[in-house]
């Protein structure tokens, strides 16, 4: 479960790394004509004036693929112009004249970016891919242009020398100190020859990320599954292996297709009865990444950490993840990896013991054979059932997508907060799989204008994520756009979609990045939602998956997608029961996982080429998380948090965030549950807030005191170290 990073819409609007995917090979997708930056910006481009649309929502009804160079293009010049006024303007440096004049900078940039990046993460073309190939150099040197600008500079740093002595409100104030850290934090103290090697730096790091998360997805895609022999797939139902079936087809190929998700485990493995398919999936996924050429990543992400390192070598940093975590709430990487270690023990001994219950179970029945990972979804799915009595299986008729949303979601979200939703059939969309709902505040008040894309498509990046079409400010008048994005497998036509427990959790959580983004009252649109710290970001969406089995939620949306029965007392608490099973291994692979990515981002400046598979099992038997039956969530090869994403040095941020929302729900359970007036407060005192202050004494003010780790290890089922 992810969420793109947030659009911060100053100048750092999206962030470079997340934009860009480019080489990667489509099946069943007419190739179209390439696109040149020649092709002219006029009013008869979609982006050039504001969308007409309710909140403005993006147009794809009228938004064809060669829009988007010249728009983008037009976009960079035109934010460059209007910095170039507020660098040249010949008056003293004000907040007005510096400070929120950067606010209203590039709108035709942040329109484009949005829609751009939302269809090219969920629908990407060979078009689009060519438009993301050529930009990628030029959006990083656009950054550049303007965090490195010196006359620029001078005027924020000149009214931030000031600030105490101008009487700014507390959110214009926070607003002076993020844009001087974030000057000073780019590089603006550099003197110019150090600058134009940060610009190289810069360039050739979106070129690599660009590179692989081209590969990535290529890689993903070839390594599913695929096979003709239907007794391969014993224990699959008959709707999976028509769905199995439908994706084969879909790629003219004969048989039947399994595609990867993005984790290293696979969700089918818990029901194939065949070790040797259940290995070759493992396999594939472990392996999709490191089969040689043209897909291989690791060269790629070898060369990305060392650039990283010298990058922070530059910024005056000793390593990358001390100048990336300078703004986060850890504040240092020797904070993170304090957390983090301090819960290798509790992890790694659950998960010791869970496997030892699976290998018992394994003797007894004669398999003749030591546990390994890919069979460990199998054997400790019968595990669960044998202790809580459990099938999937008896669980997903109760599950049926529409109704977790209405009578899950948005039910949960009218209780606390007093909300609706209304679906618009009338707004267009980019892909026909995306409904939209429009928001209304508890007064009928328009609030948002929300976005659901669940189902998985070959041409959509793996995981799940939220992000923005437009951005709430008060200041640009703007209400939120918000979107999320799933990979649920899409059932054949005229069946229903019912997801397994895991899906409905996702759900959950990124509807909670969504109310996040949805519920934001900010004047400044860099301040605005979910433009917060990567460690804080999570808290929001990991919070709202507590609601998912809050009873008075749980019983509302759990009905037989056939009868409308309820789901039966005894197996609804059968799943309350099994919540914390299976926690040693789930807590452990996402450990190592973090760990991974703070042990390449720690690298000292200078450090030779590592070889990733040696640096990985390095890595894993010095932290102690070399459990050959439980690997990291992600390997180094296809990390696409850290290479292709914002997450780099901060995959931490999950665990973090983890901490921060079960103090919230424990919180919230103390304090009467779900109710209006606990939503209400916080709504009010955090969810609305975005950043406009600081994270850590805006939670401390709403929670009543500091955050323990406690909380965390109680809802995992996870004893507290001693």
């Amino acid at each position: 479960m992810t969420t793109n990073p947030p659009r911060q819409p100053l100048l750092s609007r999206t962030p470079i790394a997340t934009l860009i995917v480019a080489g990667a090979i489509f099946s069943g997708i007419t190739a179209r004509p390439a696109l040149t930056a020649d092709t002219p910006f006029g009013p008869s481009n979609p982006f050039y004036a504001p969308s007409k649309l309710p909140f403005q929502a993006p147009p794809f009804d009228k938004i064809k693929d060669a829009d988007y160079l010249p728009a983008i293009e037009a976009g960079m010049a035109e934010q460059r112009k209007e910095i170039r006024v507020i660098a040249d303007n010949p008056a003293p440096p004000t907040f007005e004249n510096t400070i929120v004049a950067m606010e209203k900078t590039g709108q035709l940039f942040d329109r484009v970016m949005a829609a751009f990046e939302g269809v090219t993460g969920a629908n990407l073309n060979p078009a689009l891919q060519k438009v993301k190939d050529a930009e990628a150099p030029k959006l990083a040197a656009h950054t550049d242009a303007i965090f490195l600008d010196p006359k620029l500079f001078a005027r924020v740093e000149a009214v931030y020398k000031q600030r105490q002595s101008l009487n700014l409100d507390p959110e214009s104030l926070r607003l002076v100190v993020y844009d001087y850290d974030k000057f000073v934090h780019s590089g603006a103290n550099l003197p110019p020859a150090e600058k134009a090697k940060l610009k190289k730096l810069n360039q050739e790091e979106a070129t690599l990320s660009t590179a692989f998360e081209s590969k990535l997805l290529a890689a993903t895609k070839a390594a599913a599954f695929l096979t003709e022999d239907k007794d391969a797939l014993a224990g699959l139902s008959d709707a999976q292996l028509k769905a199995a079936a439908q994706a084969a087809r879909e790629r003219k190929l004969n048989g039947y297709l399994i595609p990867l998700q993005n984790t290293t485990q696979q969700p089918d493995l818990s029901e194939l009865t065949q070790r040797s398919t259940r290995q070759a999936i493992f396999e594939n996924s472990w392996n999709r990444a490191e089969r040689g050429a043209p897909n291989d990543t690791r060269d790629t992400i070898a060369r990305m950490a060392q650039l990283r390192a010298e990058k922070a070598k530059l910024l005056g940093f000793p390593n990358y993840a001390a100048w990336k975590l300078e703004d986060q709430m850890a504040k240092t990487p020797e904070a993170a990896l304090k957390f983090i270690d301090a819960l290798v023990p509790g992890a790694t001994a659950r998960a010791v013991s869970e496997a030892g219950d699976i290998q018992s179970l394994i003797d007894a029945q004669k398999g003749g054979f030591q546990l390994q990972p890919w069979d460990w979804e199998f054997y400790s799915e019968q595990v669960r059932k044998a202790k809580y009595d459990l099938n999937e299986a008896e669980i997903k008729p109760y599950l049926e997508l529409n109704n977790v949303l209405e009578n899950g979601l948005f039910y949960a979200a009218n209780q606390l907060y007093g909300i609706t939703f209304h679906e618009h059939k009338d707004i267009p969309v980019y892909h026909p799989d995306v409904r939209v709902f429009e928001v209304s505040d508890s007064g009928g008040k328009p609030l948002a204008l929300w976005y659901c894309d669940y189902f998985k498509r070959d041409n959509k990046n793996g995981g799940a994520w939220m992000d923005n079409f437009v951005q709430q400010s008060k200041l640009l008048g703007t209400l939120p756009v918000v979107y999320n994005v799933g990979n649920f497998s899409k059932p054949t036509e005229g069946q229903p979609a019912l997801l397994t427990f895991d899906d409905v959790t996702t759900m959950f959580h990124e509807f909670g990045h969504a109310l996040h983004g949805m519920f934001s009252d900010a004047r400044y649109p860099t301040l605005s939602g979910t433009a917060t710290p990567r460690d804080f970001v999570e808290f929001p969406s990991q919070f709202n998956e507590h609601w998912a089995t809050f009873p008075a939620v749980m019983d509302h949306y759990t009905k037989h997608y056939q009868t409308g029965a309820p789901m039966p007392a005894e197996l609804a608490a059968k799943i309350k029961k099994a919540a914390t099973f299976n926690q040693g291994y789930e807590f452990t692979e996402l450990v190592a996982a973090a760990e991974l990515d703070m042990q390449w981002h720690i690298l000292p400046p200078g450090a030779p080429l590592e070889n990733p598979d040696a640096f990985e099992t390095g890595v894993l038997e010095k932290t102690k998380l070399a459990l050959s039956y439980v690997p990291p969530r992600y390997r180094s090869s296809y990390f696409l948090h850290i290479w292709g994403n914002e997450y780099s040095a901060g995959y931490y941020a999950y665990l973090w965030s983890e901490m921060l929302d079960d103090n919230a729900f424990q919180w919230f359970e103390d304090h009467g549950g779900l109710t209006r007036a606990n939503g209400d407060r916080f709504r009010q005192m955090v969810l609305s807030r975005g950043n406009t202050e600081d994270l850590a004494k805006m939670f401390a003010a709403w929670l009543g005191g500091e955050p323990k780790i406690d909380p965390m290890l109680k809802y995992r089922g996870i004893a507290a170290p001693k």
